[in-house]
């Protein structure tokens, strides 16, 4: 089971939990209410979708390892997956999780680590975006239902005249197979730990990826952060795409200008030091625990 360093009193952890749960219905009441209407949102929707963590996963509170919670025998959590119930305490079995995800754990903590490691690369402006419509009509794109802001001609036009330099493989694969060989490096899943860099900000939003793999042993203050952080990394990651999304209120940063070049770079250097913040709090949660375990 590991150490339970801090037993939480029933009316403090259950008013944490609540207070999460009215933090997430805030966050993910548009899109609940878009689902119903069968609406699409290519930027909010992208969390939910591309990442497969449903609302109703994420409102489940988790307190992390180390922290017991009295009074929870008998609770639905009790039951959830990789909790032990001692007592009348409810607590995260750190061995059985361990034990089972101990590939995935040391996975995220070698990415992550190697992240934090390397300085930023900026000045890619959301390239990858333009890259995955380039050579393809408009009704072939992806997101299908908003135009190009420059149509397939001008979007293709600014590829072609920009140095592609991407490092995520995620954003890579999505490439047009014309646009592929445009990229200065060619990502693959095996070479990610190498390539993976701040300045990214899909690896920024992939933070929230590595806390949903590793639940429950990341706190969901964690989570939550990560994923506040996500949605504010994929609103850029939009904004600088040749989607017009102005019927949706969203502004573009017009990559191939001059202006819109400079306001990605300190976005995109802010995002940096933002998510560099929060790989820092995720290896310092996991590195002990794998330490003591070697």
């Amino acid at each position: 089971m590991g150490g339970v360093l801090d037993v939480l009193p029933f009316d403090v952890w259950s008013a944490r939990a609540a207070a999460h749960e009215a933090a997430v219905a805030e966050r993910t009441a548009a899109r609940l209410a878009r689902r119903d209407r069968g609406l699409k949102h290519p930027v909010e929707d992208f969390l939910f979708d591309y990442y497969g963590f449903a609302p109703g996963r994420l409102s489940r509170w988790h307190p992390g390892p180390g922290v017991g919670l009295a009074g929870a025998a008998g609770m639905p959590r009790a039951s959830w997956r990789w909790y032990v119930t001692v007592g009348d305490v409810v607590t995260l079995d750190e061995r059985a999780f361990l034990a089972e995800r101990r590939h995935t754990v040391e996975f995220v903590r070698n990415l992550v680590s190697a992240t934090l490691s390397r300085p930023p690369a900026l000045g890619c402006f959301g390239l990858h975006e333009w890259a995955m419509v380039y050579g393809i009509p408009a009704d072939g794109v992806r997101h299908e239902a908003w135009p190009l802001r420059l149509g397939s001609a001008g979007s293709d036009a600014v590829t072609r005249t920009h140095a592609i330099r991407c490092t995520h493989f995620d954003a890579y694969r999505f490439f047009t197979p014309s646009a592929a060989p445009l990229n200065a490096l060619q990502p693959t899943r095996a070479t990610q730990v190498d390539l993976e860099q701040p300045g990214c900000l899909h690896a920024g939003m992939d933070i929230y990826k590595w806390c949903i793999k590793l639940t429950p042993w990341v706190p969901s203050s964690l989570t939550l952060a990560a994923f506040d952080l996500a949605r504010e990394i994929r609103l850029l990651d939009m904004q600088a795409s040749p989607y017009d999304l102005s019927a949706l209120g969203i502004a573009p940063v017009p990559i191939e200008t001059a202006a819109g070049k400079s306001t990605y770079v300190a976005r995109q250097r802010e995002f940096a030091e933002r998510s560099n913040a929060l790989r820092t709090r995720l290896l310092a949660l996991i590195e002990p625990a794998l330490t003591s375990r070697e």
